[in-house]
């Protein structure tokens, strides 16, 4: 079981700008806690392209980071809100290859493949929350169908 060391920061995701503080402070905090450059690049890569999800599908919205632990494991926790519309078909939108705009497709299902633990919720109308956890020194576990 994980246990939350807190909500270390909360950033605003409102403009293309914010992205760009959202990627740089997931890599100085992935690198404190001790993640290698590889899984540091995964975190960052997932970060992206939920914070790219949080303001252009979501009409902008937040990013809480919080250092987490699992016994001894050092991981990092990113939560990803927003007020937006929501999203009418969560295993639709993760399925590769979907897209609702113009992109390739590959945001929600590349970002869960990307990370340890993915956990999404979502209600038309109401919103959308994403949460994602990586460890420290730990493989991906085999996806399903992989």
């Amino acid at each position: 079981m994980s246990t939350a060391a807190g909500v270390e920061a909360r950033l605003p995701i409102r403009s293309d700008m914010d992205l760009v503080w959202v990627r740089q402070h997931v890599r100085q905090a992935a690198a404190q806690l001790g993640f290698g450059l590889v899984d540091q690049t995964k975190l960052i890569t997932a970060a992206s392209e939920l914070a790219r999800n949080t303001l252009v599908h979501g009409g902008g919205g937040h990013m809480e980071v919080a250092a987490v632990r699992s016994g001894e494991v050092p991981g990092m926790r990113l939560t990803f809100t927003d007020e937006g519309p929501g999203i009418a078909d969560v295993e639709q939108a993760l399925s590769d290859g979907y897209t609702s705009g113009d992109g390739l497709g590959m945001g929600l299902g590349g970002a869960r493949r990307l990370v340890h633990d993915f956990a999404i919720e979502s209600t038309p109308g109401s919103g959308t929350t994403v949460r994602v956890t990586s460890w420290v020194a730990l493989p991906p576990r085999p996806r399903e169908g992989s």
